[in-house]
């Protein structure tokens, strides 16, 4: 018998106990759905993080009172805010340009008798934040020294905002209102994109010192800290100098901890890739409990199959199939029914999966190494599972086989 034949008895015994068959067939349905779903959900998102979340300059890192982004093993410190007179010393202790980022708010932005949704992030920093974290200019000019100093009420605005506010007209010159205040657009940003949700297209960017004057509490905690080094190589002593500094202008003893967090891209892809890990290997180990029930499923309807049709072994042991011929077609019924669950799981599981590129509208994804490993994973359940079954079958006495009723 070859393989094609095989295939074609397997099938039509999943035909002929179709209730039964379905059943065993969901169970492995369900277990490889379980591991590629929320394998695909991670591989989406790490995809969209790869693409999306280069925050900074690739030589550019950020100093924070807490980590950028927290997990399980964070606590809640207590630890000093990161004031701007800290930033400002810190600027003329090390030859790197120092840039402070600090949200002031959220509301909408009006220019004449057209306003924003009320979205627009109001962000104070100085002249090194574009660089710092990669903005282009697409009109006008970012924020000066001298803007700062004199705490200049001029903006940046970001592209979304442009396009709302000014869609037949130059946004520059322009004076805009924002929370009764008035500015001055000097510069439209090139458009950043977004992620999960978070849209950097629908900020403006004003003096730091603009808005202290504006919003008061000039020692509250600065959000993010930017330093820029020369090169990439120059990272590394760079982050070196800016932590002496800073531990001397914060106090902090010899010998005890930071009181502060050094970020870069690497490590915020590392504390994400951590906890994608996380949710990968919960979700595989949900679905191989799955699988496991799913191949005792498999034993159990082979069993009943090699027992109902244990008068059709006789039949073909006494035309001259061999033992090898049984247990081949046994094994090879086993695999077709895996396979057929198996892909079916591994299909449902990428499309569930990437309904989480449809809901943040981003690239989809496939898992293909968990995929293909998927494939493998249902030979080898094929053959533990159905292995027990097919050697039954193979050692039945011809004889009492056609006596069977």
């Amino acid at each position: 018998m070859n393989i094609l034949e095989a295939f074609r008895m397997a099938w039509n015994a999943l035909r002929a106990n179709k209730l039964r068959s379905s059943l065993t067939l969901l169970g492995m349905v369900i277990g490889v759905f379980a591991i590629i779903a929320s394998v695909t959900a991670v591989k989406v998102i790490d995809v969209y993080f790869q693409e999306s979340l280069q925050l900074f300059s690739s030589t550019t890192f950020t100093v924070s009172k807490d980590p950028v982004v927290r997990t399980g093993e964070w606590r809640d410190r207590e630890r000093p805010n990161i004031t701007y007179d800290q930033v400002r010393r810190l600027a003329r202790e090390v030859s790197y340009p120092v840039s402070p980022q600090e949200f002031f708010g959220v509301d909408a932005m009006q220019y004449k008798d057209r306003e924003t949704e009320p979205n627009v992030r109001i962000i104070g920093t100085n002249q090194h934040f574009m660089s710092n974290f990669s903005y282009e200019i697409q009109a006008g000019r970012g924020l000066l020294e001298s803007d700062v100093r004199y705490a200049r009420p001029v903006i940046v605005i970001s592209p979304d905002v442009a396009e709302v506010l000014f869609p037949n007209e130059t946004p520059l010159g322009k004076t805009v209102r924002i929370e009764g205040q008035r500015y001055e657009v000097v510069g439209v940003l090139e458009s950043k994109g977004s992620f999960l949700g978070n849209s950097f297209d629908q900020r403006m960017f004003a003096p730091i010192t603009r808005l202290f004057n504006v919003y008061g509490y000039p020692q509250r905690d600065i959000e993010l800290v930017s330093v820029r080094a020369p090169t990439v190589r120059a990272v590394s002593d760079a982050m070196d100098t800016v932590i002496g500094r800073l531990r001397v202008i914060r106090k902090v003893p010899p010998g005890e901890e930071n009181n502060f967090e050094i970020g870069t891209n690497d490590s915020v892809q590392s504390t994400f890739e951590d906890f994608t890990s996380t949710l990968t290997a919960g979700g595989a180990g949900i679905g191989l409990i799955a699988l496991l029930a799913a191949g005792i499923g498999i034993m159990n309807i082979m069993l009943v199959s090699v027992t109902e049709r244990t008068r059709e072994i006789g039949i073909r042991k006494s035309v001259g199939a061999k033992k090898r011929d049984i247990l081949r077609q046994f094994l090879l019924e086993a695999v077709f029914m895996c396979q057929l669950g198996g892909l079916l799981g591994i299909g449902l599981g990428a499309a569930f999966g990437n309904l989480v590129a449809v809901y943040f509208d981003i690239s989809a994804a496939f898992p293909w190494a968990w995929a293909l490993g998927g494939v493998g994973a249902m030979i080898a359940i094929a053959v533990v599972f159905g292995g027990y079954p097919a050697y039954k079958a193979a050692r039945l006495d011809p004889i009492e086989s056609l006596r069977y009723e």
